[in-house]
């Protein structure tokens, strides 16, 4: 059972995250605010994700947030992202994107609340991270490299969240060079120049608060491809990789513990049950499984 977690965070009462997401580290992007610390003008992330990947790879990664609420509509957030891979052709640890985002929520109405997002991420390298010379795969890269737009609505009714979202990949600095025909493995499909097409997503989420302590948010997250995938071929011509548009269903939990007035513990395990056929773009998982730390100030 392997695919994609992709999640995007549009409400501000809902900062869920898992690996994958599109890119490493997208799982939290939006604002970052909870229902326990939206009172505070600042808010900084500290989080950590491990995933099983393709091929028996292990990722680790290590990401920071900060959070700024300009009004009670009106927040920004700032992330930076690491991810570090290591299977059968080595270790290699690179910092993978930068975000930034600006969400914007309305006046709630008999119990109703919506909310837009916008964003853009930036990657810090080119996708084309080597060990000893040697061409890696995506799923060993901590960014696919491109630069894209996000942009998301959210509808909060009671307890339920309705989330819609799109990520567009913009300008394309993808410089991967990993032939399958020169590898001596057969776990990975060929990404040279490797071009993404957009994802869409439509999520729905629970929030079960039992006491003023803990919090539970399952949810389900449902991600379109838009397109087959491209790459470039030894020939030099751009080939699409079948399979890699369609459907993905996956799975979360979230369990936050509120340690004091502006502390709060959270942690996430996230697994897919539908998947595409091919996933090129490096993001598999089997499972993740997270813990972050959010201070308000």
């Amino acid at each position: 059972m392997k695919q994609t977690i992709y999640i995007l965070s549009i409400l501000g009462s809902l900062s869920m995250y898992s690996q994958g997401c599109s890119d490493a580290g997208f799982c939290s992007v939006g604002n970052t605010f909870t229902d326990e610390l939206n009172t505070s003008k600042n808010q900084l992330d500290f989080g950590g994700i491990i995933g099983g990947g393709e091929a028996d790879i292990f990722y680790i990664s290590p990401y920071v947030t900060y959070t700024r609420n300009f009004s009670e509509s009106f927040t920004m957030s700032a992330k930076v992202t690491y991810s570090q891979a290591s299977g059968d052709f080595g270790t290699r640890g690179q910092f993978g994107d930068a975000f930034l985002t600006g969400n914007y929520t309305f006046k709630e109405k008999k119990d109703k609340t919506w909310s837009t997002l916008l964003g853009f991420k930036f990657p810090f390298t080119s996708s084309n991270a080597k060990i000893n010379g040697v061409s890696l795969p995506l799923d060993y890269q901590a960014s696919l490299g491109t630069f894209d737009l996000i942009a998301g609505v959210g509808f909060k009714y009671k307890k339920w969240f309705f989330n819609t979202a799109l990520q567009l990949p913009v300008f394309n600095n993808n410089k991967n060079s990993y032939f399958d025909e020169y590898s001596a493995s057969n776990d990975f499909s060929s990404t040279n120049l490797f071009e993404r097409k957009p994802d869409v997503l439509f999520r729905t989420t629970y929030t079960i608060q039992n006491n003023t302590k803990f919090t539970f948010k399952p949810n389900l997250l449902f991600i379109y491809r838009l397109g087959e995938d491209t790459y470039e071929n030894l020939a030099g011509n751009r080939t699409s990789i079948d399979g890699s548009d369609g459907l993905t269903i996956n799975a979360n939990l979230i369990t936050s513990y509120a340690i004091a007035k502006n502390k709060i513990l959270e942690a996430s395990l996230a697994f897919p049950f539908v998947v595409k056929e091919e996933r090129p773009d490096g993001l598999t998982r089997s499972f993740t499984a997270g813990l972050i730390y959010k201070y308000a100030f």
